[in-house]
């Protein structure tokens, strides 16, 4: 008969899925009174065919949006109190829920996330760039035969839309979201839009990009941080 504040976990990965990195995180989230659903959104591997397709910025974010209605609507769920964390697609999907639908979601938490496909699809290597072209979305096209395609899937560009409380988390020396091209230039857009968030940078955190997994103060001093701030609106 009790309500319970939530968090919407998205994992981040070109094709990922829930997997023993996240253990510790959902452990110590229940420990501390949360809830906490981990969609599967299309595009994660592991559940056939038909799933395993893809639609970046599109069909992860209408999944995950369904997923935090659903949740909302489970008798121990507290739907005024309904979180969402993503890393790195993940912290893409979650800026652009919050973009679409602003009123959701009392607090966010993005951790190297993905923020501008444009710049993303310069640094990449040939085969990926291929791989991620081929999208329904992007229609087989690069963002130079494209450019509209991908400018509407990155949250870069829609941040003035933003209502949601925000913490960014990010490490110098990440090679797969560079702070330089992603969080960094977030971070800047957030200050000139004067949205109430706040950040962290590490410095050349043990892992880079997927630094929040490890054993190491960067991990536990992120995650002590993410927890604190969710406290703050979640009030477990």
């Amino acid at each position: 008969g009790k309500c319970y504040p939530a968090i919407v976990l998205i994992h981040g990965g070109f094709h990922e899925r829930f997997n023993i990195e996240w253990f510790r995180f959902i452990d110590e989230a229940i420990s501390k009174g949360y809830v906490v659903i981990f969609p599967e959104y299309r595009g994660s591997r592991g559940y056939g065919a038909n799933h395993y397709k893809n639609d970046y910025g599109k069909t992860d974010v209408s999944d995950v949006l369904f997923a935090t209605k659903y949740f909302s609507r489970k008798q121990f769920v507290d739907p005024a109190r309904v979180g969402i964390f993503g890393m790195s697609r993940g912290g893409m999907v979650a800026l652009l829920a919050i973009e679409k639908e602003p009123k959701t979601y009392p607090v966010a938490i993005d951790v190297v996330g993905l923020t501008d496909f444009v710049a993303y699809m310069a640094y990449k290597p040939e085969y990926r760039r291929h791989e991620v072209a081929q999208e329904e979305a992007f229609g087989g096209k690069s963002p130079n035969k494209n450019l509209a395609a991908y400018m509407a899937v990155s949250p870069i560009n829609n941040v003035e839309a933003i209502q949601t409380p925000l913490l960014v988390l990010a490490t110098t020396g990440d090679k797969i979201a560079p702070i330089e091209l992603h969080s960094g230039r977030l971070i800047d857009v957030l200050a000139a839009h004067h949205k109430v968030f706040e950040s962290h940078i590490y410095d050349n955190a043990p892992g880079g990009h997927t630094f929040i997994y490890g054993d190491t103060w960067q991990q536990r001093d992120a995650y002590a941080r993410i927890f604190m701030f969710l406290g703050r609106y979640l009030h477990p």
